[in-house]
């Protein structure tokens, strides 16, 4: 029998492939199943249908003779621990040990889907992943079976082995060329039921942790690829600065300088070591043209914002409003490890490595800027030391590459912290006018009207217009409460501002907006916080993250002066998390979080210690953006340019304790990445407005 009969996989379930190679080599689609249209012709060929190379639309597993079980992932691990949750999918369902499995990195692809983003990596390879190791096990079995010439269902798996009612086993590494010539299996390719995981919804370590806190692990700026030599470049005082003129003679006369180049952003220098690098560039004598910004500063952005929020109509007759007007600052990324890029640029050729969330546009835009066909451009994709969505832009390796060319060498490029900062990618700011009406006791009428920073291409402020987004926000656009009538809108201004999405890109500041209104309308109505959303939360699942964290972190307890508790909830992702936050503001100018509680359900958790470690660096963020973290603008220049000024929560600012409950189910993943910022950031500002008696409007509150 074939493997769909085996198992009985309907066609709404991943198919697998047989690669045509010398060891087991078997792939699953992605982003994709074999449902059809009702009333169509179905579609898709037989699981055992052997493909001749290699589908790079797919996911990919291979058994090596050394007993490697081997899946090349076709995203980034930028710390959000995507590997290990792959890693575990895989060893489920091969009843292979954990540390027999191998996630390497894909290079960028020709086709398909290969972003890491929108918290939707584990929720999409669930399916392939589970399936492809699922049919992988049958065939192995089965060609264990043939081997010994027993009957295939009396045998087990486990440890990375098949093992025999008499004790004999067999590696799957022993296996792999014999079951690679499998087409039909004798046992079931059906993955496993939930209720007999032993790995799936289990805390697992890291795979790569030793590797982490060793120093073993490989970033960009580690790699050595020969005569790339490391690099750095000078930029403008403002943003989008001209280059005017350069002296470079001094520069260029200096020990270990290979090279001094223009390029859009400014001067590069390519030097023996980064300390000759650093010296030489600052020997250049630049004169700069200031950028389209240089008249514009915070006031007048902050201005132009609030004048671009869409009015918010009429609200009901006869009902009470309660009203706020929220900004939220600049915010960079600012990940932990520097933007690196190494090229090497020839004639017909070039060769690439970064850290990319998204390397087949990465690939495309290089491509072009330098000239050559995307075919001959080849993007080495590598682990990133954080991201937080800075890395869906390769500005850093398009740069690369511009220098590669123009040096007629290869380089190791090294955005510095004050590059990042000053010249990146940034959280656009954001002005927000929410209303909530309320008659008789409850909430009959809400408004969210927003306005946000786009970016332009323009070469003048001046050109700088109100634009509408494509796509306007709705607020609690899940339905999370019954609020009655629902309106959102959104208009903005058009700046020339390097612009990037940020963890939880518009939730982490809309969300926080709307539940601090909620906050206060509780108070408006004479509720508690709780109660209040208890009874307007249409979802039953967000209801119980809610009372999870009220229990947990005993809401309402009595607290001593300038102390607070603040609760938010949010839902997204299929997923929804709760989140209440104990703050000391004794000091209103210095207040800290002492105290979080978390429930998330997120359906199955792959890896339940990995979502820990994401609501944890959520409530960072969420502390951050409330508290501390933002950028101003002075003149067309961002003022801070490390994390000596720009305020980004520090260890000594996370809380003194920290509680995750994650829910029980055994529903499909929902994302978890970005859940919890929106959630954090309510709870703390609701937090800091109670224990100060105040109404937070400006974010951060220190600025």
């Amino acid at each position: 029998m074939d493997d769909s009969e085996a198992s009985g996989v309907s066609r709404r379930k991943f198919m697998v492939y047989s690669l045509s190679a010398a060891t087991l080599t078997v792939a699953a689609p992605l982003g994709c199943d074999t449902s059809t249209a009702e009333g169509s012709e179905p579609v898709g060929g037989p699981s055992d249908t052997v493909v001749t190379g290699t589908d790079e639309e797919m996911l990919v597993l291979e058994v090596t003779p050394a007993n490697r079980v081997v899946v090349r992932l076709p995203r980034v691990e930028v710390g959000q621990g995507v590997t290990t949750a792959v890693a575990v999918m895989i060893a489920e369902e091969l009843d292979a040990r954990l540390a027999d499995v191998d996630i390497p990195l894909a290079d960028a692809r020709t086709q398909g889907n290969q972003s890491t983003g929108g918290s939707n990596s584990v929720s999409s390879l669930y399916g392939p992943a589970r399936q492809l190791a699922a049919t992988a096990r049958a065939r192995l079995v089965t060609a264990a079976a043939r081997r010994w010439h027993l009957p295939a269902r009396s045998l087990r798996t486990r440890d990375t082995m098949v093992v025999a009612p008499d004790g004999r086993t067999a590696t799957f590494g022993s296996l792999s060329a014999s079951a690679a010539r499998i087409r039909r299996t004798s046992v079931s390719a059906e993955p496993k039921p939930a209720a007999r995981h032993r790995l799936i919804g289990k805390p697992a370590n890291r795979i790569d942790a030793r590797d982490l806190v060793t120093g073993k692990a490989r970033y960009t700026g580690d790699l050595e690829v020969a005569g790339a030599k490391p690099t750095v470049v000078a930029r403008p005082p403002t943003l989008g600065g001209k280059l005017v003129s350069v002296d470079d003679r001094a520069a260029r006369a200096m020990p270990g300088v290979h090279a001094v180049v223009r390029v859009p952003g400014g001067v590069a220098v390519v030097a023996e070591t980064f300390h000759h690098a650093f010296n030489a560039r600052d020997a250049l004598r630049i004169k700069w043209a200031p950028g389209p910004m240089a008249s514009l500063s915070d006031a007048g952005i902050r201005s132009r914002l609030r004048a671009a929020v869409p009015e918010p109509g009429t609200p009901p007759r006869g009902s009470t409003q309660v009203e706020g007007e929220f900004e939220f600052a600049f915010v960079s990324h600012a990940p932990m490890e520097v933007l690196t890029a190494i090229a090497d640029v020839r004639a017909h050729r070039a060769e690439i490595w970064f850290s990319s969330q998204t390397p087949m546009g990465a690939r495309d835009s290089i491509a072009s800027a330098i000239g050559l066909p995307a075919a001959a451009v080849t993007v080495h994709v590598l682990r990133g030391g954080g991201s937080f969505g800075r890395r869906l832009h390769h500005d850093a390796a398009l740069e690369a590459a511009l220098i590669s060319k123009a040096a007629k060498r290869p380089v190791k490029l090294m955005w510095s912290r004050t590059d990042d900062i000053r010249h990146g990618r940034m959280r656009p700011a954001s002005h927000h006018r929410v209303c909530a009406s309320h008659k008789d006791g409850r909430v009959v009428a809400f408004s969210h009207m927003m306005a946000s920073v786009g970016e332009s291409a323009g070469t003048s402020v001046t050109r700088a217009s109100f634009v509408r987004p494509v796509s306007a926000p709705l607020p609690s656009d899940s339905g999370l409460y019954d609020f009655g009538r629902v309106l959102g809108d959104s208009g903005g201004i058009e700046l020339p501002i390097p612009l990037g999405a940020w963890r939880s890109v518009d939730s982490g500041t809309m969300r926080a907006a709307e539940e601090i209104v909620v906050d206060e309308v509780a108070r408006s109505l004479g509720k508690d916080a709780v109660a209040f959303r208890r009874t307007t939360l249409r979802n039953k699942a967000v209801r119980a993250v809610l009372d999870k964290v009220a229990e947990a972190g005993e809401w309402g307890r009595a607290l001593p002066d300038g102390h607070g508790q603040g609760v938010a909830v949010h839902e997204e992702y299929g997923s929804c998390v709760a989140c209440l936050v104990e703050i000391d503001a004794g000091d209103p100018k210095n207040p800290r979080v002492t105290h979080v509680v978390m429930a998330a359900d997120v359906g199955t958790a792959v890896n339940p210690r990995g979502l820990e470690a994401q609501l944890m660096g959520a409530t960072v963020d969420g502390i951050s953006t409330i508290l501390s973290a933002g950028l101003h603008i002075d003149r067309g220049a961002v003022r801070e340019g490390s994390f000596s000024d720009f305020h980004w929560a520090r260890q000594r600012h996370a809380p003194l304790r920290f509680e995750a409950h994650i829910m029980p189910s055994t529903g499909e993943p929902g994302g978890a990445g970005e859940l919890g910022v929106p959630a954090a950031a309510g709870a703390v500002a609701n937090a800091y407005a109670r224990a100060t008696g105040t109404k937070p409007r400006r974010f951060p509150i220190d600025f």
